[in-house]
Protein backbone atom coordinates (compact mmCIF):
# COMPACT_ATOMS: atom_id res chain seq x y z
CA UNK A 1 0.00 0.00 0.00
CA UNK A 2 2.99 2.10 0.78
CA UNK A 3 4.54 1.82 -1.99
CA UNK A 4 1.28 2.45 -4.33
CA UNK A 5 0.90 5.70 -2.39
CA UNK A 6 4.38 6.92 -3.26
CA UNK A 7 3.75 5.90 -6.68
CA UNK A 8 0.67 8.31 -7.01
CA UNK A 9 2.01 10.50 -5.19
CA UNK A 10 5.17 11.17 -7.43
CA UNK A 11 2.88 10.50 -10.50
CA UNK A 12 0.73 13.57 -9.05
CA UNK A 13 3.85 15.84 -8.31
CA UNK A 14 3.33 18.79 -10.97
CA UNK A 15 -0.25 18.97 -9.99
CA UNK A 16 0.37 19.60 -6.48
CA UNK A 17 3.16 21.95 -7.32
CA UNK A 18 1.02 24.12 -9.02
CA UNK A 19 -2.34 23.39 -6.77
CA UNK A 20 -1.30 22.71 -3.19
CA UNK A 21 2.11 24.82 -3.68
CA UNK A 22 0.13 27.41 -4.95
CA UNK A 23 -2.48 27.32 -2.25
CA UNK A 24 -0.03 27.37 0.54
CA UNK A 25 1.61 30.65 -1.00
CA UNK A 26 -1.87 32.31 -1.23
CA UNK A 27 -2.74 31.70 2.78
CA UNK A 28 0.42 31.73 4.32
CA UNK A 29 0.67 34.02 7.10
CA UNK A 30 -2.82 35.80 5.44
CA UNK A 31 -6.20 36.82 7.47
CA UNK A 32 -8.41 34.62 5.30
CA UNK A 33 -10.80 37.89 3.63
CA UNK A 34 -12.35 38.09 0.42
CA UNK A 35 -9.42 38.87 -1.83
CA UNK A 36 -7.93 35.75 -0.35
CA UNK A 37 -10.68 33.77 -1.63
CA UNK A 38 -11.13 35.40 -4.71
CA UNK A 39 -6.82 34.45 -5.60
CA UNK A 40 -7.62 31.10 -4.24
CA UNK A 41 -10.49 30.79 -6.31
CA UNK A 42 -9.21 31.79 -9.67
CA UNK A 43 -5.95 28.84 -8.36
CA UNK A 44 -8.39 26.27 -8.56
CA UNK A 45 -10.07 27.27 -11.73
CA UNK A 46 -6.63 27.50 -13.65
CA UNK A 47 -5.81 23.88 -12.04
CA UNK A 48 -8.93 22.46 -13.62
CA UNK A 49 -11.13 22.12 -10.73
CA UNK A 50 -13.62 23.75 -12.86
CA UNK A 51 -15.61 26.82 -12.16
CA UNK A 52 -18.90 25.20 -10.48
CA UNK A 53 -16.25 22.67 -8.71
CA UNK A 54 -13.94 26.10 -7.19
CA UNK A 55 -17.40 28.10 -6.18
CA UNK A 56 -18.45 25.47 -4.11
CA UNK A 57 -15.28 24.75 -2.04
CA UNK A 58 -14.69 28.87 -2.50
CA UNK A 59 -18.55 29.37 -0.64
CA UNK A 60 -17.73 26.69 2.28
CA UNK A 61 -14.17 28.64 3.02
CA UNK A 62 -16.30 31.71 2.57
CA UNK A 63 -18.98 30.70 4.99
CA UNK A 64 -16.62 29.28 7.80
CA UNK A 65 -14.71 32.65 7.74
CA UNK A 66 -17.38 34.37 8.50
CA UNK A 67 -18.46 31.75 11.87
CA UNK A 68 -14.95 32.16 13.06
CA UNK A 69 -12.57 34.88 13.78
CA UNK A 70 -9.34 33.59 12.04
CA UNK A 71 -9.05 30.29 9.96
CA UNK A 72 -5.34 28.67 9.95
CA UNK A 73 -4.18 27.49 6.82
CA UNK A 74 -3.92 23.97 8.10
CA UNK A 75 -8.10 24.89 8.19
CA UNK A 76 -7.71 25.57 5.12
CA UNK A 77 -6.05 22.42 3.86
CA UNK A 78 -8.52 20.52 6.01
CA UNK A 79 -11.60 21.90 4.38
CA UNK A 80 -10.67 21.55 0.94
CA UNK A 81 -9.53 17.90 1.67
CA UNK A 82 -12.86 17.15 2.75
CA UNK A 83 -14.74 18.73 0.15
CA UNK A 84 -13.25 17.23 -2.62
CA UNK A 85 -13.12 14.22 -1.36
CA UNK A 86 -17.45 14.70 -0.79
CA UNK A 87 -17.67 15.17 -4.75
CA UNK A 88 -17.19 11.74 -5.30
CA UNK A 89 -19.77 10.26 -2.89
CA UNK A 90 -22.20 10.37 -5.52
CA UNK A 91 -20.26 8.55 -8.18
CA UNK A 92 -19.09 5.96 -5.35
CA UNK A 93 -22.63 4.91 -5.72
CA UNK A 94 -21.99 3.67 -9.40
CA UNK A 95 -19.27 1.56 -8.97
CA UNK A 96 -19.76 -1.16 -10.70
CA UNK A 97 -20.24 -5.15 -8.98
CA UNK A 98 -17.43 -7.33 -8.46
CA UNK A 99 -16.35 -9.43 -12.06
CA UNK A 100 -19.41 -11.93 -11.55
CA UNK A 101 -20.24 -12.52 -15.24
CA UNK A 102 -17.57 -15.05 -17.37
CA UNK A 103 -16.51 -13.83 -19.48
CA UNK A 104 -17.22 -10.16 -17.98
CA UNK A 105 -16.88 -7.97 -20.93
CA UNK A 106 -15.28 -4.41 -21.09
CA UNK A 107 -15.33 -2.13 -24.12
CA UNK A 108 -12.52 0.64 -24.14
CA UNK A 109 -14.24 3.81 -26.05
CA UNK A 110 -12.71 7.37 -26.38
CA UNK A 111 -11.30 9.95 -28.74
CA UNK A 112 -7.78 9.36 -31.16
CA UNK A 113 -4.63 9.87 -28.82
CA UNK A 114 -5.94 9.50 -25.43
CA UNK A 115 -3.90 6.07 -24.69
CA UNK A 116 -6.46 3.77 -24.97
CA UNK A 117 -4.75 0.71 -26.10
CA UNK A 118 -1.80 1.52 -23.83
CA UNK A 119 -4.12 1.48 -21.04
CA UNK A 120 -5.84 -1.80 -22.45
CA UNK A 121 -2.09 -3.49 -21.83
CA UNK A 122 -1.53 -1.68 -18.33
CA UNK A 123 -5.20 -3.36 -17.21
CA UNK A 124 -4.60 -6.72 -19.19
CA UNK A 125 -1.00 -7.14 -17.25
CA UNK A 126 -2.94 -6.03 -13.87
CA UNK A 127 -5.76 -8.66 -13.88
CA UNK A 128 -3.40 -11.53 -15.40
CA UNK A 129 -0.90 -11.08 -12.51
CA UNK A 130 -3.77 -11.14 -10.29
CA UNK A 131 -4.32 -14.75 -11.98
CA UNK A 132 -7.12 -13.73 -14.27
CA UNK A 133 -6.89 -15.13 -17.84
CA UNK A 134 -7.49 -12.30 -19.80
CA UNK A 135 -8.40 -11.64 -23.68
CA UNK A 136 -7.72 -9.20 -26.29
CA UNK A 137 -9.84 -7.75 -28.54
CA UNK A 138 -8.62 -5.83 -31.70
CA UNK A 139 -11.20 -4.09 -32.93
CA UNK A 140 -9.67 -1.03 -33.77
CA UNK A 141 -9.74 -2.33 -37.68
CA UNK A 142 -9.47 1.42 -38.82
CA UNK A 143 -5.75 2.27 -38.11
CA UNK A 144 -3.63 -0.57 -39.49
CA UNK A 145 -0.87 -0.26 -37.03
CA UNK A 146 -3.86 -0.25 -34.19
CA UNK A 147 -3.99 -4.31 -34.09
CA UNK A 148 -0.09 -4.15 -34.23
CA UNK A 149 0.21 -2.33 -31.04
CA UNK A 150 -2.17 -4.48 -29.23
CA UNK A 151 -0.44 -7.61 -30.07
CA UNK A 152 2.71 -5.86 -29.01
CA UNK A 153 1.14 -5.90 -25.58
CA UNK A 154 -0.34 -9.22 -25.79
CA UNK A 155 3.04 -10.37 -26.45
CA UNK A 156 4.05 -8.92 -23.44
CA UNK A 157 1.85 -9.73 -20.83
CA UNK A 158 1.72 -13.09 -22.27
CA UNK A 159 -2.28 -13.03 -22.73
CA UNK A 160 -4.30 -14.03 -26.29
CA UNK A 161 -5.37 -11.72 -28.87
CA UNK A 162 -8.48 -11.99 -31.40
CA UNK A 163 -7.80 -10.17 -34.72
CA UNK A 164 -8.70 -9.61 -37.97
CA UNK A 165 -7.36 -7.74 -41.28
CA UNK A 166 -7.63 -4.07 -41.69
CA UNK A 167 -10.84 -2.89 -42.92
CA UNK A 168 -12.51 -5.52 -41.44
CA UNK A 169 -16.08 -5.11 -39.55
CA UNK A 170 -14.90 -4.13 -36.08
CA UNK A 171 -18.36 -5.62 -34.98
CA UNK A 172 -17.58 -8.88 -36.68
CA UNK A 173 -14.40 -9.02 -34.47
CA UNK A 174 -15.86 -8.24 -31.23
CA UNK A 175 -18.36 -10.88 -31.86
CA UNK A 176 -15.57 -13.49 -32.76
CA UNK A 177 -13.96 -12.38 -30.05
CA UNK A 178 -17.19 -13.37 -27.32
CA UNK A 179 -17.78 -16.40 -28.98
CA UNK A 180 -13.88 -17.17 -27.97
CA UNK A 181 -14.04 -15.96 -24.89
CA UNK A 182 -16.66 -18.00 -23.62
CA UNK A 183 -15.08 -21.10 -25.42
CA UNK A 184 -11.88 -20.56 -23.65
CA UNK A 185 -13.62 -20.11 -20.42
CA UNK A 186 -11.53 -16.26 -19.78
CA UNK A 187 -12.20 -14.32 -16.98
CA UNK A 188 -12.05 -10.55 -18.68
CA UNK A 189 -12.43 -9.87 -22.25
CA UNK A 190 -11.06 -6.24 -23.31
CA UNK A 191 -12.33 -5.06 -26.51
CA UNK A 192 -10.34 -2.34 -28.33
CA UNK A 193 -12.19 -0.07 -30.39
CA UNK A 194 -11.25 2.26 -32.91
CA UNK A 195 -10.87 6.23 -31.37
CA UNK A 196 -13.42 8.40 -32.60
CA UNK A 197 -15.04 11.76 -32.36
CA UNK A 198 -18.69 12.20 -30.48
CA UNK A 199 -19.45 14.05 -33.36
CA UNK A 200 -18.56 11.32 -36.56
CA UNK A 201 -22.14 10.25 -36.64
CA UNK A 202 -20.63 6.97 -38.37
CA UNK A 203 -18.05 5.95 -35.90
CA UNK A 204 -20.73 6.19 -33.01
CA UNK A 205 -23.11 4.10 -35.20
CA UNK A 206 -20.57 1.77 -36.06
CA UNK A 207 -19.19 1.50 -31.83
CA UNK A 208 -23.36 0.88 -30.95
CA UNK A 209 -23.21 -2.06 -33.60
CA UNK A 210 -20.31 -3.56 -31.64
CA UNK A 211 -22.24 -3.41 -28.15
CA UNK A 212 -25.18 -4.52 -29.80
CA UNK A 213 -23.86 -7.42 -31.71
CA UNK A 214 -22.10 -8.58 -28.16
CA UNK A 215 -25.25 -7.97 -26.20
CA UNK A 216 -27.17 -11.02 -29.23
CA UNK A 217 -24.28 -13.43 -27.77
CA UNK A 218 -24.36 -12.20 -24.00
CA UNK A 219 -27.48 -9.95 -23.17
CA UNK A 220 -25.51 -8.08 -20.31
CA UNK A 221 -22.64 -7.61 -22.16
CA UNK A 222 -20.85 -5.30 -22.55
CA UNK A 223 -20.66 -5.31 -18.56
CA UNK A 224 -18.52 -2.03 -18.72
CA UNK A 225 -18.10 0.51 -20.75
CA UNK A 226 -14.36 2.49 -19.66
CA UNK A 227 -13.96 5.84 -21.28
CA UNK A 228 -10.11 6.91 -21.88
CA UNK A 229 -9.52 10.27 -21.33
CA UNK A 230 -5.82 12.41 -21.37
CA UNK A 231 -5.88 14.63 -18.39
CA UNK A 232 -3.61 16.72 -20.41
CA UNK A 233 -6.24 18.33 -22.36
CA UNK A 234 -7.78 19.70 -19.02
CA UNK A 235 -11.49 21.57 -19.69
CA UNK A 236 -11.07 20.98 -23.65
CA UNK A 237 -10.99 16.98 -22.53
CA UNK A 238 -13.72 17.20 -20.64
CA UNK A 239 -15.98 18.83 -22.72
CA UNK A 240 -15.37 15.85 -25.44
CA UNK A 241 -16.38 13.85 -22.68
CA UNK A 242 -18.87 15.11 -21.60
CA UNK A 243 -20.75 14.78 -25.32
CA UNK A 244 -19.42 11.61 -25.70
CA UNK A 245 -20.73 10.46 -22.72
CA UNK A 246 -24.21 11.72 -23.58
CA UNK A 247 -23.85 9.18 -26.92
CA UNK A 248 -22.31 6.14 -25.30
CA UNK A 249 -23.74 4.34 -21.76
CA UNK A 250 -20.47 5.19 -20.18
CA UNK A 251 -19.76 3.11 -16.52
CA UNK A 252 -16.58 4.39 -16.13
CA UNK A 253 -13.66 6.48 -16.52
CA UNK A 254 -9.85 6.21 -17.05
CA UNK A 255 -7.96 9.08 -16.82
CA UNK A 256 -4.06 8.94 -18.56
CA UNK A 257 -1.24 10.75 -18.44
CA UNK A 258 -1.76 12.10 -14.51
CA UNK A 259 2.35 12.24 -13.84
CA UNK A 260 2.42 14.42 -17.51
CA UNK A 261 0.02 17.58 -16.39
CA UNK A 262 -0.13 20.40 -13.89
CA UNK A 263 -4.09 19.76 -14.71
CA UNK A 264 -5.06 16.86 -12.42
CA UNK A 265 -7.45 19.00 -10.99
CA UNK A 266 -9.57 17.32 -13.87
CA UNK A 267 -10.31 14.63 -12.19
CA UNK A 268 -12.53 16.49 -9.12
CA UNK A 269 -14.41 18.41 -12.41
CA UNK A 270 -15.14 14.65 -13.77
CA UNK A 271 -16.86 13.48 -10.69
CA UNK A 272 -18.86 16.92 -10.26
CA UNK A 273 -19.64 17.21 -13.44
CA UNK A 274 -20.07 14.22 -15.74
CA UNK A 275 -20.91 12.04 -12.21
CA UNK A 276 -19.26 9.08 -13.54
CA UNK A 277 -16.86 7.30 -11.51
CA UNK A 278 -13.57 7.46 -12.27
CA UNK A 279 -12.50 3.63 -12.06
CA UNK A 280 -8.50 3.97 -13.22
CA UNK A 281 -5.68 6.35 -13.32
CA UNK A 282 -2.88 6.52 -15.01
CA UNK A 283 0.60 7.83 -13.38
CA UNK A 284 3.29 6.87 -15.23
CA UNK A 285 4.79 5.87 -18.45
CA UNK A 286 5.44 2.11 -16.60
CA UNK A 287 3.35 -1.36 -17.42
CA UNK A 288 2.26 -1.06 -13.25
CA UNK A 289 1.84 2.48 -13.83
CA UNK A 290 -1.83 2.10 -13.57
CA UNK A 291 -3.88 2.53 -10.65
CA UNK A 292 -7.41 1.97 -9.10
CA UNK A 293 -8.60 5.29 -8.31
CA UNK A 294 -9.42 5.85 -4.28
CA UNK A 295 -10.89 9.57 -4.12
CA UNK A 296 -9.13 9.97 -0.50
CA UNK A 297 -6.00 7.95 -1.26
CA UNK A 298 -5.48 10.68 -4.57
CA UNK A 299 -6.31 13.79 -2.32
CA UNK A 300 -4.04 12.64 0.57
CA UNK A 301 -1.12 11.92 -2.05
CA UNK A 302 -2.42 15.09 -3.48
CA UNK A 303 -1.62 16.99 -0.02
CA UNK A 304 1.07 15.11 0.93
Amino acid sequence: MLKVFSKLSKGLAKTKAGLVDGISTVVKGRRIDDDVLDELEELLILSDLGVETSEHIINDLRDRARQEAAITEEEVISILKADLVALFEKTAMKQPAKLEAKPYVISFVGVNGTGKTTTIGKLAQRFNKNGQKVLLAAADTFRAAASDQLEIWAKRCAVDIIHSQPGADPASVSFDALKAAMSRKVDLLFIDTAGRLHTKKNLMAELSKIHSVLKKQMPDAPHEILLVMDATTGQNGLSQAKQFAQTVDVTGLVLTKLDGTAKGGIVFSIASELGIPVRYIGVGEGIDDIEEFDAKAFVEALFT
